[in-house]
């Protein structure tokens, strides 16, 4: 009884692993505004 549960699932493994997975879709939004802007330098202590 064992063998018939170990090889349904070896079965279901194998069956599971061949499927074609989806790809994965980015869309990006070529408008889009970054998120923070770099940071400028200011000289050695910033006051310039």
């Amino acid at each position: 009884m064992s063998k018939k549960i170990i090889l349904g699932l070896v079965l279901v493994s194998a069956f599971a692993a061949c499927q074609r997975q989806q790809p994965d879709v980015m869309v990006t939004d070529p408008m889009a505004v970054p998120v923070t802007t770099e940071p400028v330098y200011q000289g050695k202590y910033g006051a310039n």
